[in-house]
């Protein structure tokens, strides 16, 4: 199947993009894409630490979580990764890591409130936290559940517009729609939540950004008539 080889090359490089960027530390992670057109799912595979990741390492699976290609065992994560793209057509790549300050927000089971522009210019609002797991779902099908569980929080939101999320005492997700967007909204992310801890340790009463300046920086780059970057003359 050589023709999700360039899927597989892109998902591994993806990968390995985490370690660049002190994202993810040993085995702890994991970036998919997918081949919307043959329904494929291109995942690091489970426990492999990422100084020891090949590419032909990187398993195919189908949407039903069936391994299309590879020896080794897809991440453990696997059955969250194809809820989430069979949820949402719209995405093409997804990230989760244990980064430290996004990680940080998660285990207190705390949103990121939007603060400043930074976060502005990727979220129209805070980053928000799912709930946590009940009993029984941890007992149940615990990746199938962690998946619900984001989606349930985002039933009100736009998976393009929202591309970031913390799962309540657990860690970040991510996801655009590609795996290289996804990568970079996980960067963002971890960004963000390093700026935000910061701010607050300085001034624990500041509010919430300014809503007209949250709206300038969000539209100016992500609304119709944007104009950000070299594409929007």
């Amino acid at each position: 199947m050589r023709k999700f080889d360039e899927l597989k090359e892109r998902v591994w490089r993806c990968n390995l993009e985490l370690v660049n960027h002190n994202l993810v530390i040993h085995t702890f992670g994991n970036v998919s894409g997918i081949d919307r057109k043959e329904s494929v799912v291109a995942i690091k595979p489970s426990g492999i630490p990422y100084n020891k990741l090949k590419k032909d390492d990187i398993v195919l699976v189908d949407l039903n979580n069936k391994i299309v290609q590879g020896e080794l065992k897809p991440s453990s994560d696997t059955k969250t990764h194809t809820l989430l793209y069979k949820t949402f057509p719209q995405i093409g790549g997804i990230v989760h890591t244990h980064s430290t300050y996004a990680t940080a927000w998660a285990q207190a089971k705390k949103p990121i409130p939007c603060l400043g522009t930074t976060q502005a210019d990727s979220i129209q609002g805070e980053i928000p936290c799912t709930d946590e797991l009940t009993r029984e779902q941890i007992k149940g099908d615990y990746e199938i559940e962690t998946g619900n569980q984001i989606i349930k929080k985002l039933s009100n939101m736009s998976p393009i517009e929202v591309q970031m999320i913390l799962v309540s005492s657990h860690a970040p997700f991510t996801w655009g729609k590609t795996p290289e967007e996804a990568v970079v909204n996980t960067i963002i992310l971890e960004e963000i939540a390093k700026n935000t801890l910061f701010t607050l340790n300085i001034n624990p009463n500041v509010g919430s950004l300014n809503k007209f300046l949250l709206d300038k920086h969000y539209l100016r780059k992500h609304g119709k008539n944007s104009y950000y970057g070299q594409n929007n003359k």
